[in-house]
């Protein structure tokens, strides 16, 4: 539920794009993401950083494609925030150590080695750069209507395939936890056993 209410600025866009074009479209999307962080403020008193972030480029680009009539800044959105992303998570093994913003993020969920937390930010961080590279390579070597469509259908299911590899790739070392979590468990059942069994 909550992927599609943050996506809803996105589907307004493609609906609005497909009636119209491209600078109703960008309208839209600029509308309908100052709506959308307004509620969040409105319903939690504090609205979380990634919003803002695309908030402000969201205003600024769109605001850009409208004056200069260029479909080109909003065109570029989707790269810089992929980009902004890579960034800030390489920028978290430095600030933050042994514990990368995907850690962080994730920590509570699940229980992996530092080596894959490590390994799993670095597949995000290409993942991002991917996605930027892409975004770019479709706008100016496709139409415009083949980009807009990406940029609904395209990113998302890059983004769900990612996740779902993503998924499989740490699922071995969960596994891997909870069964020497579960030999240890029985190691240390076996040890109470065998000094309640002996004799006085």
């Amino acid at each position: 539920m909550k992927l599609l209410f943050d996506l809803f600025p996105v589907f307004l866009f493609f609906i609005a794009y497909k009636m119209y074009d491209i600078y109703v479209a960008t309208g839209v999307i600029i509308v309908a993401t100052i709506i959308q962080v307004s509620y969040l403020y409105a319903r939690h008193r504090r609205v979380e950083k990634i919003h803002l972030i695309t908030l402000g480029l969201i205003v600024l680009l769109g605001g850009a494609t409208l004056l200069l009539h260029d479909e080109r800044f909003i065109a570029w959105k989707p790269t810089i925030v992929n980009w902004g992303f890579a960034l800030v998570f390489l920028a978290s093994h430095y600030v933050m150590g042994n514990k990368p913003i995907v850690r962080r993020m994730m920590d509570a969920m699940i229980e992996l080695p530092d080596q894959i937390w490590i390994r799993l930010s670095y597949l995000w961080i290409g993942f991002f750069i991917f996605s930027g590279l892409i975004n770019l390579w479709v706008y100016y070597n496709f139409s415009l209507d083949a980009w807009v469509n990406f940029k609904l259908f395209g990113l998302m299911g890059l983004t769900f395939a990612f996740i779902l590899l993503q998924g499989l790739y740490i699922s071995r070392y969960t596994q891997i936890s909870n069964d020497e979590e579960t030999e240890s468990t029985e190691s240390s059942t076996d040890s109470t056993d065998t000094n309640r069994t002996k004799p006085d």
